[in-house]
């Protein structure tokens, strides 16, 4: 193991001897929330997401092995304000002042300092290409759900890991988590936001695909929006409380963000390229819930609720949660 933010002469030497025709970039901390927690977990997610990434583009070129670099980067990017339209995958057609067109690359809209770190990645990206004429791919993706895909599902040692706390839990594991254990879901604010969503099996795919499809030398950076489809949130745990008869909290939201939003994404590079994207299916929630119920001697209620807030008017506003409160039914 290294720190790709901080042992940069073993990054170069381990890229030197192994030579890599693609390298994944998922060393990056990856939760918005924890972003959030305080100055320390802000500045930690700067030092380490932008400083890896700038690494990265550096030790490829110093040494020289033309590798492509496929990076995980996120929908939030492009913020989740009503657009007003569908979002393309990375690049937009403007029109300047006297009429003169152009594509350029999405205006960037964060919603947390995790995101900030994305938009800021994809503009390391555009430099690097532009003037080291590095392969690189930058993946929009959406909000990810389910356990296993066909090869983790083969041996119970390959499960990927499973977080359903407020810091690292995906909203709709959090939900069928919650809906497991028979805990009311909880919604925040008034649910009427809208997000990406895309299943463990399809990322493990789009990033094939991606490795198998490279940008060749000199060509712009190559962005995907790596979704399946978008859902309010509070649709979404109406299908998880259907299925499960618990019951749907509202709670006040940690999050500084639009009550309501709409999002309409494109993802029609991927689909052209063989992907077959999976939706939101109840009996795909089996899965899920399986790996709950087998596991939920783990679980720690306390760690449920949100524990992190955007600003200080959040926190006064989330003050009455207290997370005693959540308990399990057997």
């Amino acid at each position: 193991n290294l720190d790709v933010a901080k042992e940069y002469d073993l990054l170069v030497q381990l890229i030197k001897e192994e030579k890599p025709d693609s390298i994944v970039h998922f060393a990056e901390q990856r939760a918005a929330p924890y972003s959030m927690k305080n100055s320390k977990a802000k500045r930690y997610t700067v030092d380490n997401n932008v400083g890896g990434s700038n690494n990265l583009c550096c030790a490829v070129i110093d040494s020289e092995v033309d590798a492509h670099i496929v990076h995980l980067g996120t929908m939030g990017v492009y913020g989740y304000g009503t657009s007003g339209g569908e979002i393309p995958e990375g690049y937009i057609d403007v029109i300047l002042p006297g009429g003169r067109e152009a594509n350029i690359l999405h205006p960037a809209y964060p919603g947390s300092v995790y995101h900030a770190t994305k938009c800021l990645d994809a503009l390391l990206w555009q430099f690097y290409q532009k003037n080291d004429q590095l392969r690189i791919t930058d993946l929009h993706q959406g909000i990810v759900w389910g356990t296993n895909t066909p090869q983790t599902i083969r041996d119970e040692r390959l499960v990927n890991r499973f977080d359903y706390d407020g810091d690292y839990g995906t909203v709709l594991n959090r939900f069928l988590m919650q809906g497991a254990m028979g805990v009311p879901l909880t919604v925040y604010g008034t649910g009427g936001q809208t997000r990406a969503f895309i299943h463990i099996t399809d990322t493990a795919r789009c990033i094939e695909i991606s490795i198998n499809n490279p940008p060749k030398t000199g060509e712009r950076v190559e962005i995907f929006n790596q979704v399946a489809e978008t859902r309010r949130v509070r649709d979404v745990a109406k299908l998880v409380a259907d299925q499960t008869g618990v019951e749907v909290n509202l709670l006040p939201n940690p999050r500084q963000e639009a009550a309501e939003n709409e999002l309409d994404v494109s993802n029609r590079k991927f689909c052209s390229l063989g992907l077959d994207p999976i939706t939101l299916d109840a009996a795909l929630f089996d899965e899920v819930t399986e790996v709950v119920q087998k596991y939920k001697h783990r679980c720690n209620p306390t760690k449920i609720l949100p524990a992190s807030f955007w600003n200080k008017k959040r926190a006064e506003e989330c003050a009455s949660l207290d997370p005693s409160s959540v308990k399990i039914k057997n």
